[in-house]
């Protein structure tokens, strides 16, 4: 059994993460469905554009404590992401869909590996 004290609160990297992974996800479920549902598609996309929004602004704040270059560039992959999502009204080519997802995960992988150095 878990004792429910022991449990700590994720880490800002680790709910990055997690967010980052779950909009991989939905991203790749839309997409597997989309010619049934393109409705699913939009929503993931915008899903996925609100935490690349997060993302950015947390980093952008003053007291991130990421290096400047991570920063910079975290900051210029949110700006790809945001120009990627619904060039075409949402009709976006399968190999950008495999880029958005594959960036979420690498991304998330990023954070988890470097999380005790994000701030809490």
């Amino acid at each position: 059994m878990v004792d429910e004290d022991s449990l700590q609160e994720p880490s800002l990297a680790e709910e990055q993460a997690f967010q980052l992974s779950q909009a991989a996800i939905r991203l790749d479920l839309a997409r597997s469905n989309r010619d049934n549902e393109p409705a699913l598609l939009l929503e993931a996309l915008g899903s996925n554009l609100e935490v690349w929004m997060t993302l950015r602004y947390i980093v952008s704040r003053d007291d991130c404590v990421l290096p400047g270059d991570t920063k910079s560039n975290l900051i210029r992959l949110s700006r790809f992401i945001a120009d990627r999502t619904f060039v075409n009204d949402g009709d976006i080519a399968e190999t950008t869909l495999d880029a958005l997802i594959n960036i979420n995960l690498q991304i998330a992988e990023g954070l988890l590996e470097g999380g005790d150095r994000s701030p809490e």
